[in-house]
C-alpha cells in the first residue's frame, strides 16, 4: 500500500514541483544535486570521469534595471530554453542561482571537451535577445570541474566549479575555466585579503596618498588625485591592483571609498585653497544611488569645499548603468564638484557620452602617453583627443608622464595638465604637506 502511494499522480506532481525552476521549467539546485550524487553512485566501481559546469550571465543586473524585471524574466525564459535546446541526450541543465545555471556532462571525459562544450553555450546565449520591440545582448562566463574519482563528493565538485567561474569572470567577460589546485590557493589567499581588509576599513587602517597634478607649462602643482594604500600586520603591504578588485567583488569598496575619501579631505583642507583634491569613484559606485549623498555627508563632516573636490571616473564605470551614473553625475556637479572622465580610449563609451554627461576634465591614459615618442597612431590619437577637448570647452591631463621628452611634445600640442613619476609619486599626508610647503613656491622640475 505505501509503494502504491508512493507511486501516486498526486505525489509524483509534488515530488517533480520539488525539484522544477517554476520560471523556466528547467531543474532546479536540488534536482541538480540529486543527477550528480546518482552519477557518482553509478560509477562507484568504476570512476569514469564527467564534468559539471556552472554559467553565470554577466551583465544581466543592469538589463534587469534598464528593461525592467518581467523582461529580465523573459530572457532567462530565453536562456533556459537555448541551453535545453544544446543538451544533447545524456546531458543535464538546471537554474541553481537568479542568473546562474549549472550543466552536467555524463560522457565528456576531458578538459579540453568540457570547455568546447561551454564555449558552444556561451556563443549559443550571446545571440541577441527578443524584449518586446527592442533587442538585448548578454555574454556569459562558465566555471567548470571534472569528477575523477570517489574521494570527488557532489559538494566539492560543484565548489570546484564555483571556484573557476570566480577566475572566469575575473578574467574578463565570455571566459571559461576548469579548476585547478592553484585556483584553490588562490581563491583561499583572495578570502584571506577579503577578511584582513574588512577588519582594516573598520579600523581605519587603509590611508591615503597623494601624487601631483601639475599645469605642464609651468610645472606648478595644481592638485593632487587620491591613491589608496594598505599595510597589513600580518600581510604586510598589499597593492591596490590586488585590493581594490577584491573591494569591489566582495561589497567592501563603499566603506573603503568612504574612509578614504574623509581622510583625503581632512588632508587637504591644510593645502593652499586653490588647489584641487581628485578622487576616484569605482564602477558599482556609480549604480549605487546613495553614492552622492555620501560624498556630501562626508564634505560637510570635513568642512572641505565641494569645489575644490573632483570626482574621476572611467568609462567602464560610466557604461555599467549609465542611468544611475549620470543621475548621481549631475547631483555632483550641483553642489560644485568637478567630474573628469579617467583612462579616456581604454574603455567602452561612444563619443557621444562626452557630450550628454558634460565632463569638466578628460584624463588621457598612460597608454597612449607611454608611446608618445615612438608611435605615430599615438601622437595623433593624442592630437585628436586635445583637438575634442578644446571644441568642448574641457580641461585636459595626460598621465603617466615619466620622461621630460613626453612632457615637451604633450605641451607642443597644447596639452595644459600633466601627471606621472616625472612631477612626484605618491606620498602620504604629511609627506605632501611637507612637499607643498617646500616647494611650491619654486617652480616644480622633478620630485622623488
Amino acid at each position: 500500500m505505501q509503494r502504491l502511494l508512493g507511486t501516486s499522480p498526486a505525489h509524483t506532481d509534488a515530488a517533480d514541483l520539488a525539484y522544477t525552476d517554476p520560471l523556466t521549467g528547467l531543474g532546479n539546485g536540488r534536482r541538480f544535486f540529486d543527477k550528480i550524487e546518482r552519477l557518482i553512485d553509478d560509477r562507484a566501481e568504476d570512476p569514469a570521469p564527467f564534468a559539471v559546469g556552472i554559467l553565470d550571465l554577466d551583465g544581466f543586473k543592469p538589463i534587469n534595471d534598464l528593461f525592467g524585471r518581467g523582461a529580465g524574466d523573459e530572457i532567462l525564459q530565453q536562456v533556459a530554453m537555448r541551453l535545453r535546446a544544446a543538451m544533447d541526450g545524456q546531458a543535464t541543465v538546471a537554474r541553481v542561482g537568479a542568473d546562474e545555471f549549472a550543466f552536467l556532462y555524463p560522457l565528456v571525459f576531458s578538459e579540453d571537451a568540457v570547455c568546447e562544450k561551454a564555449r558552444m553555450l556561451i556563443e549559443i546565449l550571446s545571440a541577441p535577445y527578443d524584449v518586446g520591440e527592442r533587442t538585448a545582448r548578454l555574454s556569459a562566463s562558465a566555471g567548470c570541474s571534472l569528477f575523477y574519482s570517489g574521494e570527488d563528493t557532489t559538494d566539492l565538485l560543484v565548489s570546484k566549479a564555483e571556484t573557476a567561474l570566480y577566475h572566469a569572470k575575473r578574467s574578463g567577460r565570455g571566459r571559461v575555466a576548469v579548476y585547478t589546485r592553484e585556483m584553490e590557493e588562490a581563491a583561499k589567499r583572495v578570502t584571506r585579503i577579503e577578511q584582513a581588509l574588512r577588519r582594516a576599513v573598520s579600523a581605519g587602517e587603509v590611508e591615503p596618498h597623494f601624487q601631483p597634478i601639475v599645469d605642464l607649462r609651468g610645472r606648478r602643482v595644481i592638485g593632487f588625485e587620491t591613491l589608496a594604500r594598505w599595510t597589513d600586520r600580518d600581510l604586510g603591504s598589499v597593492s591596490p591592483g590586488v585590493f581594490i578588485p577584491i573591494a569591489e567583488e566582495r561589497g567592501i569598496i563603499g566603506p573603503l571609498s568612504q574612509l578614504v575619501l574623509r581622510k583625503a579631505t581632512e588632508a587637504a583642507r591644510d593645502w593652499p585653497s586653490d588647489m584641487f583634491l581628485s578622487f576616484n569613484l569605482s564602477p558599482s559606485q556609480l549604480v549605487d544611488h546613495n553614492t552622492g549623498l555620501h560624498i556630501l555627508s562626508i564634505l560637510r563632516r570635513t568642512g572641505f569645499d565641494p569645489r575644490r573636490l573632483e570626482i574621476e571616473i572611467t568609462e567602464t564605470g560610466l557604461m555599467t548603468d549609465p542611468a544611475s551614473a549620470e543621475k548621481i553625475v549631475a547631483d555632483l556637479r550641483s553642489v560644485g564638484i568637478r567630474v573628469a572622465l579617467d583612462d579616456f580610449g581604454t574603455g567602452q563609451s561612444s563619443l557621444g557620452r562626452l557630450r550628454d554627461f558634460h565632463f569638466d576634465k578628460l584624463k588621457i591614459d598612460r597608454a597612449f602617453v607611454a608611446s608618445i615618442l615612438e608611435d605615430r597612431p599615438s601622437e595623433h590619437i593624442i592630437r585628436a583627443i586635445l583637438a575634442m577637448c578644446e571644441g568642448l570647452g574641457m580641461d585636459v591631463v595626460a598621465e603617466g608622464i615619466e620622461a621630460e621628452a613626453q612632457a615637451d611634445k604633450l605641451i607642443a600640442f597644447g596639452c595644459g595638465g600633466g601627471q606621472g613619476f616625472l612631477f612626484g609619486r605618491p606620498h602620504d599626508a604629511e609627506t605632501t604637506l611637507r612637499f607643498l610647503r617646500d616647494s611650491l613656491a619654486a617652480p616644480l622640475r622633478k620630485a622623488g
